[in-house]
């Protein structure tokens, strides 16, 4: 395999110079990180599972009409997707109380609140991920005016999209971020969905008994993690080739000359 030039590497995923300009190699980590990276683990076949979970939904996104930034998965552990400016804002949709929201407002968790609420986070860990407005949105030059309006559209669209998709196969989508970037096209530039959308990112409870089948299972020490992302996947039906099997990551050329 030719030497791949990395450009990235975060808590759950690293990224590579793709094959053709303009485009990037997505590798999905069993890397799990929560309180702002204080607390740390490995979920073995989680980057799997994420990759299929993410590719799945993009994909159908995709089909009605949201631009993203996907274009195909390459293997098991890898995507290939546009390159895009990330614009360093995390957009959280939250349709029930929880969380850090249950905490700020003192309501109980899987409390239904009386609209789809969106919310804005500045992307700096070192700040601790801060919650922001328009206004610090715009002052900052993080994102201008009609951005904002593109990402607040566009992620109640997914919002609606979305949680239909997973009441159709009993889940219930309690909350949720998402990510964007600006593509670059001749002289033209576009918003467009960017990251991915896995149960890393999004609270998925079951319809009928409640339970979590997302990151709050890590976060919470809650256990069988893996089993609970191998569920969301096995319900969108698209549980990987290996099935619950071996899942371990191979060696990444970062790994391998350590």
């Amino acid at each position: 395999m030719a030497r791949r030039r990395k450009i990235y590497e975060g808590k759950a995923k690293v990224l590579f110079e793709g094959p053709e300009p303009g485009t990037i190699v997505q590798y999905f980590k069993d890397d799990a990180t929560a309180f702002n990276n204080q607390k740390q683990g490995v979920i073995t076949g989680k980057g799997v599972l994420n990759n299929r979970i993410s590719e799945f939904l993009m994909m159908r996104l995709s089909e009605t009409g949201i631009p993203t930034h996907f274009v195909r998965r390459l293997n098991m552990r890898e995507q290939l997707v546009k390159e895009v400016e990330i614009i360093p804002i995390e957009v959280v949709v939250r349709n029930m109380a929880a969380g850090s929201f249950s905490e700020r407002f003192k309501m109980e968790e899987g409390t239904p609140l009386p609209r789809s609420i969106v919310e804005y986070y500045y992307k700096n860990d070192e700040l601790g991920d801060p919650l922001v407005t328009e206004e610090h949105i715009t002052a900052f030059g993080w994102a201008n005016p009609p951005e904002i309006d593109d990402m607040l559209s566009l992620s109640l669209r997914i919002n609606d999209f979305l949680s239909g998709l997973f009441m159709g196969v009993g889940l219930r989508l309690v909350d949720f971020k998402l990510e964007y970037g600006r593509l670059y096209k001749d002289d033209q530039v576009r918003i467009v969905l960017a990251d991915e959308i896995t149960p890393d990112g999004c609270r998925l409870w079951d319809m009928k008994t409640n339970e979590k089948m997302d990151k709050d299972r890590f976060r919470r020490d809650m256990g069988s993690v893996a089993e609970a992302y191998q569920e969301v996947a096995r319900r969108l039906g698209i549980l990987p080739e290996l099935g619950p099997r071996d899942l371990r990551a191979p060696l990444t050329l970062h790994d391998a000359a350590q």
